[in-house]
């Protein structure tokens, strides 16, 4: 099979790692193509309506084949398809995709925990709002969604605790990062309130554990955490 082509930034890992963890699960060959030398030009490429018809709006962009599929969720949906990430039928197709719409809204209002006012001013700019939005995000919006997403786990009549089916999904592969995001940016607040989710700790650990996606974890393919990407640790937004 021809590699996939993934338009992402080179220093983060942001919303393109929930599409590196689908691929790298699948055990597809992939070219994370900014992060080699030249790369930065084809990317921009991708987002240009002079070089592509179909120009994306933002990364994560997938180039397969022909096609070329812009959104992180719209990415998945197509994966999961094309490689046993979601189940056959179109019920469970689109439960999958309802959830990982529900993971982008999360992950959408934890960048805004730091960039609360504005995407083109910096943090220091904005630390007052941050630490306002902050605040509410770590008491009411990471319970909610996490308890939500709990129950997802809990209600699901397949064998196993994944999110949909009895079979592991992308979605399971998205509710890991999501946890090791909020992990990395509110650890004080996750060591407080992770006991009341359960499922969804175990859910992290068995995905962690899985041949595939240990071997990613541990390779120099999987970027480190840092205050550039989407989870950000400012210790001086929690408490």
């Amino acid at each position: 099979m021809e590699p996939y082509t993934l338009y992402y930034w080179p220093t983060i890992q942001g919303r393109g790692e929930f599409v590196r963890l689908a691929l790298e699960e699948a055990g597809v060959p992939y070219r994370d193509v900014a992060r080699a030398p030249k790369g930065m030009p084809q990317l921009e490429a991708s987002l240009d309506f002079r070089c592509e018809p179909l120009a994306a709006f933002a990364p994560p962009v997938l180039r397969a084949g022909e096609l070329l599929i812009g959104q992180t969720t719209n990415i998945l949906l197509f994966l999961g398809a094309r490689h046993g990430l979601a189940p056959r039928n179109e019920k469970g197709r689109l439960w999958c995709n309802q959830l990982q719409l529900t993971i982008a809204d999360i992950v959408a209002e934890a960048h805004d925990t730091h960039h609360p006012i504005s995407v083109n001013s910096y943090y220091e700019e904005q630390k007052k709002e941050a630490k306002a939005r902050a605040r509410d995000f770590c008491a009411a919006r990471i319970p909610k969604f996490l308890g939500y997403f709990e129950n997802v786990l809990a209600a699901n009549p397949g064998r196993g605790n994944f999110a949909v089916g009895s079979k592991l999904t992308y979605v399971d592969l998205s509710l890991f990062q999501l946890v090791a995001g909020l992990r990395y940016a509110f650890p004080k607040t996750m060591a407080r309130l992770e006991p009341q989710w359960p499922r969804l700790a175990a859910l992290h650990d068995e995905v962690a554990a899985r041949p595939n996606i240990a071997a990613y974890l541990k390779s120099k393919r999987r970027i480190s955490f840092n205050e550039e990407g989407i989870f950000r640790r400012y210790p001086e937004l929690e408490k």
